[in-house]
């Protein structure tokens, strides 16, 4: 589940109006300008190196060009490392009395005319992931893979970094913005040295397809993810229940699962999402989950952890700053998680789901509620200026960092799938991650573009980061059952996560048996589809498994929607 409020930019355009004076203020060297490559050359750049350029931008994105002595770069009590080997560039940040906001390295290099450019999102994405020509003022959060028409290359921050980074890439070179805030202000790093990030990069061969480069890239910046032992499908209610949920109905799920779930080791998992803090309809969570488990299905539940309730201590919250002039004022009400207390209070409500019985448990609204933007909002600042964390000398992907751990340890055993949490974090601490914004069970055209979308987009990421869940198959009367089928049938063929929302007026033989039919491969954990046309559309329809290839018609007989879904 998740929500998108309407969207206010106007303090992130003024910040990145004064960084693109800055960046205009020096002028480009001629190296630069040189002629593009042609095209018999390789277009790869080798960017595992001292860059060309290095800025700092401090306090109020004060802009500082760093000066460069071999793999050292300083001025103004900065001090930047830049260490190269073989494999990877690893940057190493100094600044004991100076409040650093952001680093930009360049390295300049000729990129030729035809590259195409496909880059990933801040946290979930939201349908508008694809492959395009190149746009220099476009922030690319994490990594990004060229393509030249005949090999793929790759570049990217492992996984883990303590910055919030994002790429740009244009005709001239490649550009790396180190993100290490304190939510909207320089972090106070104090006495210690931060490892910012880890640069990695993969020059691509002309007899791999765009997809396998991209995969293997993804195995590259993860090299220690979080695997799940089986595979991960079942039920969640909030596609047809919408929060109106009851114990009863979830038995009823769990009963249905069981029913079309084949027989084996890997058993299904039952869901209960939002809705469930309703005493009245369940009254009892540790009973609930001993009795789906009496269904021999495994029991899952959707908390938001950093969601305070009204009457917390003021001095445990976020700011509300952070927020910007937004009219949903309620969701100030955020635990601050750099307070020990705050924490404490956040991750209890992962203990008690662990103590209640539940195996799995499905966080969500983390990113929102610590940075006050969803991911579609955040271009290059993933936070408004202005506020920080309690803790000041931590970044704020340290800050994210810290709150996963914690949510880690505290889960034990039990299986986390994150939902808006940024995967390029989350990676090594959750076994499953929501990668896309929603679906749904009431319009369809939602479903085409956020969960084709990401479904094809982000399936690199599946077995290299976590396993990805593109969000729930919704069957409901009000989508036509042959498109609900095909995006069944899509995700199934995948291997990803297969979770169904069957609302029980619209579930039939028919739906029954495409279900079932769906279960026993998304369980086998053979199903291995991938998009082959996702070099043309963001809505891929031609994905091929094992040799065979199969076609979907996404759109309804009207056409796409032209209006916000």
């Amino acid at each position: 589940m998740g929500h998108t409020p309407d969207r206010n930019q106007e303090n992130r355009r003024a910040l990145l109006r004064g960084i693109g004076t800055a960046i205009l203020s020096t002028a480009l060297p001629q190296a630069a300008l040189a002629n593009r490559v042609p095209q018999s050359q390789s277009s790869f750049q080798n960017i595992l190196r001292a860059p060309d350029e290095v800025r700092c931008f401090t306090g109020t994105n004060d802009r500082v060009l760093l000066e460069r002595t071999g793999f050292r770069w300083q001025s103004k009590g900065i001090d930047f490392l830049t260490e190269a080997t073989h494999e990877s560039l690893r940057l190493t940040l100094y600044a004991p009395a100076v409040s650093v906001s952001r680093l930009q390295l360049r390295w300049h290099g000729a990129i030729p005319e035809n590259v195409r450019v496909l880059g990933d999102h801040w946290e979930r994405s939201y349908g508008d992931l694809s492959w395009r020509s190149i746009v220099p003022e476009c922030p690319l959060p994490w990594y990004f893979l060229a393509f030249d028409g005949k090999s793929t290359h790759g570049y990217g921050v492992k996984t883990g970094a303590r910055a919030l980074a994002f790429w740009q890439c244009d005709d001239q070179g490649i550009s790396l913005w180190l993100d290490v805030r304190n939510g909207g202000r320089g972090a106070k790093l104090g006495d210690r040295k931060l490892e910012v990030a880890t640069i990695v990069t993969r020059e691509g061969t002309e007899d791999e397809t765009p997809f396998a480069a991209a995969q293997v890239f993804c195995k590259q910046m993860c090299p220690a993810s979080r695997a799940l032992k089986e595979p991960l499908f079942g039920s969640n209610d909030w596609y047809y229940a919408y929060g109106k949920n009851s114990a009863e109905g979830i038995l009823r799920d769990a009963e249905l699962v069981a029913e079309l779930a084949p027989s084996g080791s890997a058993r299904p998992f039952t869901v209960i999402d939002d809705g469930w803090q309703n005493r009245l309809l369940f009254p009892d969570m540790a009973e609930l989950a001993a009795d789906i488990r009496k269904n021999k299905v495994r029991p899952g539940l959707w908390i938001r952890p950093l969601q305070a309730p009204l009457g917390t201590d003021p001095r445990l919250l976020l700011s509300a700053n952070r927020l910007g002039p937004r009219k949903d004022r309620q969701t100030s009400t955020a635990f601050d998680p750099t307070i020990p207390e705050a924490q404490e209070m956040a991750i209890a409500k992962m203990r008690q789901a662990v103590d209640w019985g539940y195996d799995l448990v499905k966080h969500d609204f983390s990113t929102y509620e610590l940075l006050g933007q969803w991911g579609s909002e955040m271009g290059a600042s993933p936070a408004l200026p202005g506020w920080g964390f309690h803790d000041e000398s931590k970044t704020t992907a340290e800050v994210i960092l810290d709150f996963y751990n914690s949510l880690r340890e505290a889960a034990g055993q039990a299986i986390l799938i994150g939902c808006n949490t940024m995967g390029h974090l989350g990676a090594g601490f959750f076994e499953a991650q929501r990668t896309g914004d929603d679906t749904s069970g009431r319009i369809w055209e939602r479903t085409r573009r956020m969960g084709v979308n990401t479904l094809a987009f982000r399936l690199p990421q599946h077995q290299t980061f976590f396993t990805m869940d593109a969000d729930c198959v919704a069957i409901t009367s009000q989508i036509p059952w042959n498109l609900t089928q095909s995006w069944l049938n899509a995700v199934a063929s995948s291997g990803t996560a297969l979770l169904v929302s069957p609302d029980p007026i619209a579930t039939g033989k028919e739906q029954k048996q495409s279900i079932r039919a769906a279960f026993a491969l998304a369980s086998s954990g053979n199903a291995r589809s991938v998009p082959t046309d996702w070099l043309a559309t963001m809505t891929p329809q031609t994905w091929q498994a094992s040799g065979t290839v199969q076609r979907y018609d996404w759109l309804e007989s009207s056409g796409a929607w032209p209006f916000e879904a």
